[in-house]
Formats: structure tokens, C-alpha cells, sequence
């Protein structure tokens, strides 16, 4: 992955940038702005980068990007060619080796019909870094499974709250199978290549081995494909845009297709306003509406609506805490998410990412092997 980070830039950077590259586990983006400095977020943070390359807080000891690095950074990504790549400029972004997506912001150029054509004199660049933590949704599956079905779930978070990084998790433990349910055929629309990270046509990312992906399509002709073609038990969709996209998945639905979706917002509300549906319109077509936020560096996860006969067995409190039966203890609400042991932790039976999965859930709702497994650990 370092590798993929330091050929993003000329061969007369790299020197500079390899630091930050040996950094990237722990960086989201890095800002460029010509005549600006240098700005790195990660870990609920911002850095700076000093002449020598290294990271700091200081202000002051912040180098700038001058114009014709940046350009030299832009040549390239783009393999010396912006012409190749005059498509992916239009939508604002490139999508490069690694699934890491560059997003890039200057002067739109029009055609007759007003609609943008290009980007040029570019000033302004995105390095988005792709992260994939294969524990993210170990907290979350209990509450998006029920009876071994998966439930169709709808994932509201502002920008940075980590919805793509969990719903791409999710996809994947649904493909493969999990303590919840077996595997499932999982199609996926991925129309700016973020899910899977596709690169040639080759996903970068791990979605699962029952996956298949429709990369770089708008999301309403994507569904249709896909349902026609594909056959999929779940469709997944990463941040709804509009009311076609919201009737698309309306008829995917109705004809059987379990439903995992993002979209930006914090509550129901929001999604009605953005959407132009009613309230009850949506809770007709999820049965699981989940909010993220981040509070002192941690992703957090609350269900903003949840089907009551859904819902997870437990006795809910108003302290916002639930105990589960045989779980043998209490859990804090909302969920910290994202698990803070080892990626490969939750492969083991009755292991640490593992019995968090059992905390939020309940022995009934697992398959029999692991809830055997799991009933050893309390």
C-alpha cells in the first residue's frame, strides 16, 4: 500500500513524500492547494509538512505547495497524459492504483449544453487514502441481520464519518458469510470507484468472494443492471443522490433484493428533505437506519430507526445501555464501531473482535457453530 501512496508522485518528490508514505495507516487525506500548505488529516487530527518532509503541528515549520509541483503531481497521476483521462476530470476525480481516489478542483470548462466538459488550471487536490479494516462492522452485524437474513439498512453520516469504510466492510462479511448468516451474492454499484477501488476493471479491495461490481456506472442504471444480469440477494449502494436512485431501490425491493445503502445526512428528516420522501415512505423500504458521528476520535454508531420486530433481544435501558441475554454484560450506547483490536482478530473463533460481535447481538440470532463457539467465551 506504501508503494501505491509514493508513485503518486514525479520521481524527484518521492524523496519528500516518503515519510508521509510510511504514515498512511494512520492518514485519511492529503490536501494540496498551490500557494497553501501542505495539510494531512488522520486520527481525528491535523498535520503539517516541514521541509524535511516529516510531519508536525507547527504551524509555522509548514512547507507550501508551489504551483509546478503541483502539476508535476497531476502529470503524473495522469501518466503525462490529462487528455487519457479528460473523462474522469470532468466528474471531479481520478481513481488510481490501490483504490486511493484523487479529487481535484480548478476552472470548469463548458460545452453548448452547459454541462461540464473538464477541469483545467487545477489548483486544488484531494488525495483521498483508501482503508480497508476488516473488523469495522464486527459491532454493527447484529443489528443489520435478523434470523440470518440481512435487513435492508440505510447508514446516514456527514463527510469523514466513515460510511463508505463500513459499508465496504459490511459487503464483504455479508459475501463471505459470518456469525449472522451465510454467504450471499452481493452486487454492488460502485460509480465512483470507492467500494471496491477499481483500477482497470481490477477491484483493489477485498468485497468478498460472491461479489460482483459494476464499477464507474450511475447508481439507477447500475441497479437495473445488475438486477437483470447479476442476479444479486443484496445490492449495495454507496451514497444516494436523488429520488431515482431512492425508486430504484424501491423495485429492487419489492423484487427480493436485500438492500445496503449510505447516504449524507444525520436523521430521517434529513433524508426526507434531501430525497422528497416521506418518513414513513422510508421506513417502508429500510428496516434498519443506522447514524455515524465521531466523538473524540472514535466512530460511533446509533440506530435512528429499527423495525420492532427487528429488533436486537435485550433489555434496553434509558441510559442508553442494553443487556444482552448471555452476553454477561452491558453495552454502551451508541456502538463504538470501529474495532480497536487487530484487523484479523474476529477470524478466530470466540477471539476479542468476536465477542464484541456477541455483546451487541445474541446467542439465538448466530449460526449454530458459532454461537456454540462464542458461548465458551462468558
Amino acid at each position: 500500500m506504501e508503494e501505491n501512496i509514493i508513485r503518486l508522485f514525479p520521481l524527484e518528490q518521492r524523496a519528500f513524500w516518503q515519510q508521509a508514505a510510511r504514515e498512511q495507516g494512520k492518514l485519511q487525506e492529503i490536501r494540496l492547494r498551490a500557494g497553501r500548505p501542505v495539510i494531512l488529516y488522520g486520527s481525528g487530527r491535523e498535520y503539517f509538512l516541514n521541509a524535511g518532509g516529516h510531519m508536525t503541528e507547527c504551524r509555522e515549520e509548514a512547507v507550501c505547495m508551489d504551483r509546478q509541483g503541483l502539476e508535476a503531481i497531476l502529470k503524473n497521476i495522469c501518466q503525462d497524459s490529462f487528455y487519457a483521462f479528460e473523462d474522469e476530470l470532468r466528474q471531479g476525480f481520478l481513481t488510481v492504483a490501490g483504490g486511493h481516489r484523487v479529487g481535484v478542483s480548478g476552472q470548469a470548462v463548458l460545452d453548448g449544453q452547459g454541462r461540464i466538459k473538464t477541469i483545467k488550471n487545477i489548483s486544488f487536490v484531494n488525495i483521498r487514502i483508501a482503508h480497508q479494516v476488516k473488523s469495522a462492522a464486527d459491532r454493527i452485524l447484529p443489528l443489520v441481520y435478523h434470523g440470518g437474513e440481512v435487513l435492508n439498512t440505510l447508514i446516514l453520516a456527514p463527510p469523514g464519518c466513515g460510511k463508505t469504510t463500513l459499508l465496504r466492510e459490511l459487503i464483504r462479511q455479508v459475501s463471505d458469510g459470518n456469525a449472522y448468516g451465510r454467504g450471499k451474492t452481493v452486487g454492488v454499484v460502485d460509480e465512483r470507484s470507492e467500494l471496491a477501488g477499481s483500477f482497470l476493471g481490477v477491484p483493489q479491495n477485498d468485497l468478498g468472494i460472491r461479489t460482483d461490481v459494476l464499477d464507474a456506472c450511475p447508481k439507477t442504471e447500475g441497479m437495473l443492471i445488475l438486477l437483470r444480469a447479476m442476479s444479486p440477494e443484496v445490492l449495495a449502494i454507496d451514497e444516494l443522490g436523488g429520488g431515482e436512485e431512492m425508486e430504484a431501490l424501491r423495485r429492487a425491493s419489492a423484487c427480493g433484493c436485500r438492500i445496503l445503502a449510505t447516504a449524507h445526512g444525520r436523521t430521517l428528516a434529513d433524508v426526507e428533505r434531501r430525497f422528497g420522501i416521506p418518513n414513513q415512505e422510508l421506513k417502508r423500504i429500510f428496516r434498519v437506519v443506522l447514524a455515524l458521528g465521531r466523538k473524540e476520535g472514535r466512530f460511533l454508531a446509533e440506530p435512528v430507526w429499527r423495525e420492532e420486530e427487528a429488533h436486537v433481544e435485550g433489555d434496553w435501558g434509558v441510559d442508553g445501555t442494553v443487556r444482552v441475554p448471555g452476553a454477561g454484560g452491558v453495552v454502551p450506547w451508541p456502538i463504538p464501531w470501529q474495532a480497536e483490536e487487530p484487523a484479523d482478530a474476529a477470524a478466530d473463533p470466540g477471539s476479542l473482535g468476536e465477542r464484541s460481535a456477541v455483546w451487541q447481538g445474541c446467542h439465538g440470532g448466530m449460526l449454530p457453530a458459532y454461537a456454540e463457539a462464542a458461548s465458551r467465551t462468558f
